[in-house]
């Protein structure tokens, strides 16, 4: 197998993964999706809440808030030394404290007004509306954040939108090359490049437009081929996670799969 990284974000990666099947990276993204961990907001403890919104809505954008994740130093509460009381090891806690001003300024309460029990949890997406206070309106409240997967709750799923794409080849009628630079000319600047007999894309992201060009010109001369052993994987993550640690991660729980299973197979007789 063989990987070279097209782009890598912070919030964005895309990865060219060539002699592999689509098996295996289907593998990964399903992991990212359902069985990645991730800190999120479990539960919520609102002393005094006069905003216009509801204890459950607030409780709900709480939720949703990305909080940073280190996973070398937490472990899920139902595996810690504490059997689910919460401390140190399993369990981040934050504080809310916020008052309106005055009839005609309001105050909006962001996410990173979230005030956690030690700086190094400090959340780093700090400009998420939760609510807005006027005058004599507070929000006092409690939350506590936990490990958890996706396939418990969306909550606690770090990635968003990962997928795959099979490289194209395109290839063009020698005989009617001719031709084939009529119809690129007719097509956005920048979209492909003519080298030789094939068509070279500058973006695989723009490959539908490509094929609709193809199919409103009939352009029977151009083939395309798509080869499943090259795969372009793309992903993003909401920041609780970086995209490299999003990767390992699963790289790492894929691995930890495999070798349970092949476990259990050798224990059939």
């Amino acid at each position: 197998m063989k990987v070279d990284v097209t782009e890598l974000k912070p919030k964005k990666a895309i990865l060219k993964i060539e002699d592999t099947e689509p098996y295996f990276v289907n593998s990964i993204r399903r992991i990212m999706l359902s069985e990645l961990p991730k800190l999120a907001v479990d539960d919520v403890i609102i002393y005094d809440n006069t905003s216009a919104l509801f204890d459950e809505i607030i409780a709900h954008r709480l939720g949703l808030v990305p909080i940073p994740t280190d996973l070398d130093l937490l472990v899920p509460r139902d595996e810690c030394v504490c059997k689910g009381k919460g401390c140190p090891n399993c369990t981040v806690r934050y504080t809310l404290s916020k008052e309106g001003e005055g009839p005609d300024k309001k105050v909006v309460v962001y996410s990173g007004d979230l005030q956690p029990a030690e700086k190094s949890w400090a959340i780093t997406e700090d400009k998420i509306p939760i609510v807005e206070l006027y005058k004599e309106q507070r929000l006092i409240l409690e939350i506590e954040a936990v490990l958890g997967c996706g396939k418990d709750h969306a909550k606690w799923q770090p990635v968003q939108a990962p997928g795959y794409r099979f490289i194209p080849t395109i290839e063009i009628d020698k005989k009617r090359i001719d031709e084939a630079k009529e119809f690129i000319k007719e097509l956005p600047e920048g979209l492909v490049k003519l080298k030789g007999d094939k068509l070279e894309i500058n973006d695989i992201k723009n490959m539908p437009v490509l094929e609709s060009y193809i199919d409103k010109a009939n352009a029977d001369f151009i083939t395309i081929k798509r080869d499943s052993s090259k795969i372009i994987f793309s992903f993003e993550t909401d920041g609780s996670l970086s995209t490299e640690d999003a990767l390992k991660k699963s790289a790492k729980i894929l691995e930890e799969k495999y070798a349970e299973f092949g476990k259990l197979l050798k224990k059939i007789k």
